[in-house]
């Protein structure tokens, strides 16, 4: 009864917290915050190609939004899932805003970026699963990337380094998923994460 109470407290606040995007969608990124992302992004390694960079940037920031409109997004994360578990929207859990942004990164064909699936919180007993996509130099595992997270604010793009984000401790998708079972063997790309 605790629980479901201190749940239900935090979905007033944070439906609370929510700003209402309607029809446009949430705020699209600044030039601003996409070129800081651009040069974060080259900053992971000498190799990375700085046009490679600045294309992850934007579609990071304009995918988001575009996502945001897509799967309706007018409330909280939390508020939104809600809805979406109850058919009311068609999309929206992270793990949606993960799928699809893992998938349109990917279709770049990166040589210098490679884009990652983390998931946070996996074996926390009071902690709602968390997944998104991570971004990193080619070759380089998922904790050297940059976690770019368009589900925690509605559709408006957070973005941090793995090791430096305040509120999720991220883990590769493949090992959470071989912990509970649900992969036995990894194909060839799947063990990066």
């Amino acid at each position: 009864m605790i629980r479901l109470l201190a749940l239900l407290f935090s979905l007033a606040v944070l439906s609370a917290c929510a700003a209402g995007h309607g029809e446009n969608g949430p705020p699209r990124g600044s030039e601003a915050q996409i070129a800081q992302l651009a040069q974060s992004l080259r900053a992971l390694d000498p190799q990375v190609d700085p046009s490679e960079a600045a294309r992850a940037a934007r579609i990071s920031y304009e995918y988001s939004h575009t996502l945001a409109i897509a799967y309706q997004i007018t409330d909280a994360p939390l508020v939104h899932n809600a809805k979406v578990n109850r058919g009311e929207k068609p999309r929206g859990l992270c793990r949606h805003w993960a799928e699809d942004m893992e998938a349109r990164l990917n279709q770049e064909g990166f040589k210098t970026l490679e884009v990652h699936r983390a998931i946070a919180n996996a074996n926390k007993r009071f902690l709602i699963e968390h997944s998104s996509a991570v971004i990193s130099a080619r070759g380089d595992s998922m904790e050297q990337g940059i976690v770019v997270d368009p589900w925690r604010m509605g559709g408006v793009l957070f973005w941090s380094r793995v090791p430096e984000d305040p509120k999720y401790p991220w883990r590769r998708r493949f090992d959470v998923q071989r912990e509970k079972g649900l992969v036995r063997y990894a194909l060839p790309g799947e063990m990066q994460g």
